[in-house]
């Protein structure tokens, strides 16, 4: 049984023995200036909690349920906006990477590359974010046991790259419906990762809106909070100022003026589980 193993991200530390590590930021990068203040936000957040924070939003949202939706601003568009955020905040950042020919310059820039969930298997995805010598956090997919993820720490390993994080963000229950084995946690700590909770896509509802997924925002508290007791390593969310009015997964995501008392209640109960 491999203990997990603490993973560096640009100046912070997610694992063992290190604080609480937070992902955060919108779904996707609506426009420069609506991700800039939500990033400027986020770091005042931390600054003040004394958090290490990585901030997430994404250039291109491929895997979306209509071909019409908003997918984002694009690869070059969404890097400038991304090296902007890092240049002004300080704060590591992390986006999807959906093909092997983004992996490179998605590197360039940012701290982590997030491969998402449904792309958890794509073995030569892995190998090329894994090349970049990035820290890579890789989503379990909704249809993955965690033992699964067993071959994409392989397959990491494989190029030489052990900066990985794995991410439990919830299983398919019959139609468009996920739940949480908080299970998950610890058997992927095991495989000698970190594991991060994705508190928001895990109340996602697939395709719940006909063209476009829905979720239960209101369960987010309290996944995360048994995320947390559960022992991972971070957390996952994505905030919007008005997630109703977002253009990709409002349904999921946390207020940005609600976010700091969730994360109060949940760093006193990493404090309570640390004794």
């Amino acid at each position: 049984m491999a203990v997990a193993q603490p993973v560096s991200i640009g100046n912070v530390m997610c694992g063992p023995g290190h604080p609480l590590v937070w992902i955060a930021g919108p779904c996707v990068i609506e426009s420069h200036d609506l991700t800039l203040q939500i990033a400027e936000t986020l770091k005042e957040v931390s600054v003040r909690l004394k958090i290490p924070l990585i901030f997430k939003a994404s250039f291109d949202k491929a895997n979306r349920t209509s071909g019409k939706s908003f997918r984002g601003p694009g690869l070059r568009d969404g890097l400038r906006t991304l090296d902007a955020i890092k240049r002004r905040t300080g704060l590591p950042i992390t986006t999807d990477v959906h093909e092997c020919q983004q992996a490179s310059a998605v590197g360039e820039v940012c701290d982590l590359l997030q491969v998402p969930a449904f792309l958890a298997r794509q073995t030569d995805l892995i190998f090329a974010v894994g090349k970049t010598g990035r820290a890579v956090n890789v989503k379990k997919g909704q249809f993955m046991a965690p033992w699964d993820m067993r071959n994409v720490v392989t397959k990491m390993e494989e190029v030489g790259n052990r900066k990985l994080l794995l991410t439990e963000r919830g299983s398919t229950f019959g139609y468009g419906t996920l739940v949480n084995d908080m299970r998950a946690i610890p058997m992927m700590q095991e495989l000698g990762c970190p594991v991060i909770f994705d508190a928001t896509h895990s109340v996602q509802k697939p395709g719940g809106q006909g063209d476009r997924s829905g979720g239960e925002r209101r369960m987010v508290p309290y996944l995360a909070r048994a995320a947390v007791a559960t022992g991972c390593d971070g957390i996952f969310l994505e905030t919007h100022p008005r997630p109703d009015e977002a253009l990709s997964d409002g349904p999921n995501m946390i207020p940005l003026d609600e976010l700091p008392a969730l994360m109060e209640c949940c760093l006193r109960l990493r404090q309570a589980l640390n004794g």
